[in-house]
């Protein structure tokens, strides 16, 4: 996540081996509109034999990697306190695992499953990788 580089050399082999141990997620149409943080697990925990697979990997790397952008863009341009402190060469798959996991505690949690996607998001990063107070 450091650099956009380090995002693009993400080898799509480790997606898949990793996607193979974990759930496989009931995807619908609406859950690629992202209205929800539920919504983006649907999508970010696809399984590889599903139909959607390609499209839910593709749409998972691309909202996680923007709102990581969007975070570092505006947290150094504008000197505002970082809500996510992930080290040097970090990987986005790190960072769908850790969204992963941190929703699958959260699970029955119904408010922060239905919070925007981008404050789940946030939330599970920011609970892998908090920054020093």
């Amino acid at each position: 996540m450091k650099t956009i580089n380090i995002l693009q050399n993400l080898a799509m082999s480790a997606c898949v081996l990793v996607l193979f141990v974990l759930p496989a997620a009931a995807l619908e149409k609406e859950d690629f509109d992202f209205l929800t943080t539920k919504h983006l697990y649907n999508v970010c925990s696809v399984a590889p034999d599903h139909g959607d697979y390609a499209a839910a990997a593709y749409a998972c790397r691309g909202f996680i990697e923007g709102a990581v952008q969007y975070h570092d863009g505006i947290s150094s341009a504008k000197h505002l306190k970082r809500l996510i402190c992930y080290p040097g060469g970090t990987t986005l798959e790190e960072g769908r695992i850790a969204f992963i996991a941190w929703a699958d505690s959260n699970m029955g949690n119904e408010v922060l499953m239905n919070e925007l996607p981008v404050k789940g998001l946030v939330s599970a990063l920011s609970d892998a990788y908090p920054c020093e107070k």
